[in-house]
């Protein structure tokens, strides 16, 4: 199936590597233009070349930023829409937080989450979600994590910024649904990127586990008997952002071959 996006402004944060990046691509490969945005300039350099098999592209625009900083997210946006014109879709899939032990909990490392997750997020959306109603349309997902759903002792303040992610997308599916905009999100499960080695360590120091112990043992877990790829989660932004799901706002997807089947 081909979705058609063609000429349309499609903004994804953290598009240099991992979902990201897959989305980037999946959107490119779709005829978008595509501006990735991520704090790494050597990052974005590698995923225009991993995208378009090219060092730069007319479609593809890179911009350095830390989304911590409302004011660098905001001057992203705005040099992303002064090359390609409105964002008609923001996938967010930047940052995570480190995962941290219970008895590693302290005041900062829960700070140090909301910054890694929640605001960088917000911080793009604030800004994008006001300017997509005042068009009339436009459509923001958000690749969350089931971290926000099922609480682990290894990921309890990361989880936490995940929850408050959820809460706010679909808050604002409702608060902007009569304006034309639609948010989604999705939440994968164990996915093959750089991020499992990880939650892998993490893991492994928690439980006394060896590494490749505890990939076993997340397999197993898996009742599909695999972990995701980044592309399919990327499919599924492609199917949020089209007219195909034209009247689905206000929902998370869990992808996490049913290693969690909750309602």
């Amino acid at each position: 199936m081909q979705f058609n996006f063609d000429k349309q402004h499609v903004m994804v944060s953290g598009g240099s590597k991992g979902i990201g990046l897959a989305c980037a691509k999946a959107f490119f490969n779709e005829d978008a233009f595509v501006t990735i945005i991520s704090r790494n300039q050597d990052n974005l350099n590698q995923a225009i070349i991993d995208i378009s098999g090219q060092s730069q592209h007319c479609r593809l625009n890179a911009i350095s930023a830390n989304l911590s900083d409302a004011n660098q997210a905001l001057e992203a946006l705005d040099l992303a829409e002064k090359r390609f014109g409105q964002v008609v879709v923001l996938i967010n899939s930047s940052g995570a937080a480190k995962r941290v032990g219970p008895d590693d909990l302290t005041p900062h490392a829960w700070q140090a989450s909301m910054e890694a997750k929640f605001y960088p997020y917000i911080h793009l959306i604030d800004p994008v979600i006001k300017r997509m109603a005042n068009h009339g349309s436009g459509n923001i997902i958000n690749i969350i994590g089931n971290g926000g759903k099922i609480a682990k002792p290894v990921h309890i303040s990361g989880g936490s910024a995940n929850a408050a992610l959820m809460l706010a997308s679909n808050g604002l599916a409702a608060a902007y649904a009569s304006r034309g905009v639609r948010v989604n999100a999705i939440n994968p499960g164990i996915t093959l990127t750089g991020r499992l080695d990880g939650l892998i360590e993490a893991q492994s120091k928690q439980s006394g586990k060896s590494k490749l112990e505890v990939l076993t043992e997340f397999t197993n877990d898996i009742p599909m008997g695999r972990l995701a790829n980044p592309e399919e989660i990327a499919q599924v932004a492609l199917f949020l952002a089209s007219p195909l799901a034209s009247y689905v706002t206000a929902n998370i997807i869990t992808m996490d071959g049913a290693m969690h089947p909750i309602i």
